[in-house]
């Protein structure tokens, strides 16, 4: 396996991995901002949850139509496209006066972008590394992601607490368009993956493809379901604690970097292999410990142990890739991130609706509880797969 210091000699990987680090580092600062902005102004859990996390929502609607661009189009061009559009709309968001319908449109149009956004960028990772180094790559992005969330959040809510929201928006959307910058100015323009012109039809017969394989569609599923869940968890934390949401969020991000050094450098891969039901067991069960409505620090301890099992994704994703095609690699990458955002926004809704009837603990806890049992149902979907034909290669038998 490749080590972390030989990626960095990979061309375009550098500037792949920084256009990642300012996007992510713009998400974090103006998802916190746009909730903070919208709980204050309804005092309403369910609609700050959406406000951070309902771009998601129109994720389904990106895969459905869209997703075939992540291997028809020329990546540079479409990264930096999106990302100026990331920029524009995070302007308009800090205009004074928008009404909060107009925020949570704008936040649906962009989570449109972002649907190919991810299989155009996962696909071009895939494509500039080894065979061997997707699974390190990806394990550097995750830890890169994390690190950015530590520092965007905890840099969220200091400003927040010197600064107006709106100013944060503006912030973030100047840390988008340096995402553009180093994507234009960094990445060589290299032709689309696949022939043919982007459109719904070609989206629907390869998701179709996609789909029809067993193994893929347990794949698929380990990776929206259980995860979107304990999102949704995440998605209350304004709501749970609203002057310390900034810290919760930090210790998410740390025990998920935590977790993805663990996953992608620490096991080797005959255990790796083997983990990924308890590490998603791992991230869901210490939320069922908000049923006691603990103080800040005991719950910060718990998201940061639980976070740590987001590094299951790692090892699901490298099953996917050795179930899936090249010539897919990108719109099966867009599927899964697109799938997996869709399910998060999904959980989110219902975490805040949750919320409003209820509170943010109990809410919490129903989800965590829901993650629990999903995934200990497609773990024993998995054992009692049958074995597949000789065209299909053997599931690994993880709760994919």
């Amino acid at each position: 396996m490749p080590s972390y210091r030989s990626l960095f000699r990979t061309p375009e990987f550098t500037p792949l991995l920084l256009g990642a680090a300012a996007k992510t580092a713009a998400q974090t600062v103006g998802g916190l901002a746009l909730g903070t902005l919208v709980f204050r102004a309804t005092g309403s859990p369910l609609l700050s949850a959406l406000s951070m996390f309902g771009s998601s929502l129109a994720q389904v609607l990106g895969a459905t139509f869209l997703l075939s661009g992540a291997d028809r189009l020329p990546p540079r061009t479409a990264l930096t496209a999106i990302a100026l559009v990331f920029a524009a709309g995070t302007a308009v968001q800090a205009l004074p006066g928008l009404p909060t319908g107009a925020l949570l449109t704008l936040v649906a149009l962009l989570g449109l972008a972002a649907s190919l956004g991810g299989g155009i960028r996962w696909g071009l990772l895939n494509e500039i590394l080894p065979k061997d180094g997707y699974l390190p790559g990806r394990s550097l992005f995750n830890m890169m992601s994390g690190l950015m969330q530590v520092a965007g959040f905890a840099a969220g809510g200091a400003l927040l607490a010197a600064l107006s929201p709106r100013t944060c928006l503006l912030l973030a959307a100047a840390l988008y368009l340096a995402a553009a910058l180093v994507l234009r100015l960094g990445l060589t323009a290299r032709p689309p993956r696949a022939a043919g012109r982007p459109s719904p039809s070609a989206t629907w017969r390869t998701n179709a493809e996609l789909w029809s394989s067993r193994p893929r569609r347990l794949t698929y599923l380990g990776l929206w379901l259980p995860n979107g869940m304990v999102v949704g968890c995440e998605s209350l934390y304004v709501s749970y604690a609203p002057h310390a949401a900034g810290t919760l969020f930090a210790c998410a991000a740390l025990g998920m970097f935590a977790g993805d050094v663990t996953v992608g450098r620490l096991l080797p891969v005959a255990v790796r292999t083997r983990l990924a039901t308890p590490l998603l067991l791992l991230l869901a069960t210490p939320y069922l410990l908000f049923a006691a409505h603990p103080p800040v620090p005991v719950a910060a301890v718990c998201v940061t142990l639980a976070s740590a099992g987001f590094g299951a994704s790692l090892v699901q994703q490298e099953r996917l890739m050795r179930l899936t095609p090249d010539a897919m690699a990108g719109q099966a990458l867009g599927l899964h991130a697109a799938g997996t955002l869709t399910l998060q926004g999904v959980s989110a809704t219902a975490a805040g609706t949750l919320a409003q009837l209820a509170s943010p603990a109990a809410a919490m806890t129903a989800m965590a509880a829901g993650s629990v049992c999903v995934t200990l149902a497609l773990a024993t979907a998995a054992r009692r797969a049958p074995v597949p034909s000789s065209a299909e290669p053997a599931p690994d038998r993880t709760p994919s």
